[in-house]
């Protein structure tokens, strides 16, 4: 398979999602979504997550999430007390549901379309928080190049807040015939291709742009944090699933696989 250039990747990462934005919207979860978020204490953050923000401490700060999708985690940060919240994505059907949601709120988020290799100057160091959660690290073609940007939104002694797929997970395929057997290198080099809507339950059996799903280890993140300047304060895996429910089988095993992880890292503090 010939492997695209980063900037194709990105582009047509863009356009499938662009392509899936309505099939997210299709569904009873959208419509209760909609009812959920006009309480002021909206969240959809699970335990994990909360607790996390809670420890790095969100209240008061200036947040931005990098990968927003529809805004549902970034209107949730306000209920931790954030000050601003700016949610950036690079699909602008998605963040036409993140407005729409964002209109039902009593919150104010900003939500700005942008690649995140190219954010514009203003939101570099203007954040005391930036948060990257669950789908949003495997579409980035070149890790290192996407952390340097992340980084670049901080302010000094700002800290990122990751809550990811653990990247072991990508080893095993739940459809398979046996999905308890290793189906893919975890040092795989080229990335999953899907020529169909991105939705996380089930297929969707309609052409759609290509998307580019790509795997990086966990050294090549830790690297990637540090090279971009980040001092890494916490790591932790967790036996339970973030992500769609078909990976829910690999919980509770015997033998456990870590099927997600919590990473923390800041910047440098400009007080010597």
């Amino acid at each position: 398979m010939e492997v695209p250039t980063k900037e194709k990747a990105i582009a047509s990462n863009r356009d499938a999602w662009n392509d899936s934005a309505q099939h997210h919207k299709d569904t009873p979860e959208w419509r209760a979504r909609l009812d959920a978020v006009s309480h002021g204490d909206f969240s959809c953050l699970d335990d994990t997550l909360t607790g996390l923000l809670q420890q790095v401490g969100v209240d008061g700060k200036d947040v931005v999430q990098l990968g927003c999708n529809n805004g549902r985690e970034s209107l949730s940060l306000f209920a931790l007390g954030a000050r601003s919240v700016v949610g950036v994505d690079q699909s602008g059907a998605f963040l036409d549901q993140a407005r729409e949601l964002a209109s039902r709120s009593s919150h104010q988020p900003e939500f700005i379309e942008a690649d995140i290799h190219h954010l514009p100057t203003e939101l570099h160091q203007r954040f005391d928080v930036a948060l990257i959660t669950i789908g949003v690290l495997n579409w980035m073609p070149d890790i290192g190049e996407f952390l340097r940007h992340v980084a670049q939104t901080l302010k000094p002694g700002g800290s990122l807040v990751i809550y990811e797929t653990h990247p072991f997970l990508e080893m095993f395929d739940p459809e398979s015939a046996d999905p308890y057997r290793p189906d893919s290198s975890y040092f795989r080099r080229e990335p999953f291709v899907q020529d169909q809507p991105i939705v996380y339950e089930g297929k969707v059996e309609q052409q759609a742009s290509a998307s580019y799903w790509f795997v990086h280890t966990l050294g090549a993140i830790f690297t990637g944090a540090v090279e971009a300047g980040l001092q890494i304060s916490h790591f932790k895996e967790y036996p339970h699933s973030n992500r769609e429910e078909l990976y829910d089988k690999y919980q509770q095993q015997k033998a456990q696989l870590p099927l997600c992880y919590t990473l923390v890292a800041a910047t440098r503090s400009s007080v010597k």
